[in-house]
């Protein structure tokens, strides 16, 4: 295993607040961060701030037991891949939802530099929709 590998997945396989420690101590200043079109933060946020506040202070107060469970890891060369499973409940439906992901991260300088997010948006929209 590489050191990026390691770098990526010490922001998964901790305690939540660890995680989220490892993550904003992997990030360079000018990292971008890509959540795919149709999920409900859809955009690219540049730098740790702007990460943190449009994507995962927003998983963290409009989810319930949100996670993102990674199976499969992949590094090649400053690439890593991780591939698993979104779930968690929508607070304001109470529908839960589960969903295959892959990020895909760049490594440079041991830092992270980009993270583009592919995932199954259409199982997550349901459980953004209130039921009728």
């Amino acid at each position: 295993m590489g050191a990026n590998l390691e770098l990526i997945r010490a922001t998964y396989e901790g305690a939540s607040e660890e995680n989220g420690r490892n993550l904003l101590a992997a990030l360079a200043p000018d990292a971008t961060w890509t959540e795919a079109e149709g999920f409900p933060y859809a955009g690219t946020y540049t730098g740790p701030d702007a990460i943190v506040a449009g994507v995962f202070r927003r998983l963290a107060t409009e989810w319930i037991g949100y996670r993102a469970e990674v199976h499969t890891y992949l590094e090649d060369g400053a690439r890593v891949a991780a591939f698993g499973v979104y779930s968690g409940t929508y607070k304001a439906t109470g529908k839960a939802m589960r969903s295959p992901f892959a990020h895909l991260y760049l490594v440079k300088n041991g830092k992270i530099a980009t993270m583009v997010q592919y995932v199954d948006t259409a199982l997550v929209q349901k459980a953004l929709i209130p039921a009728p």
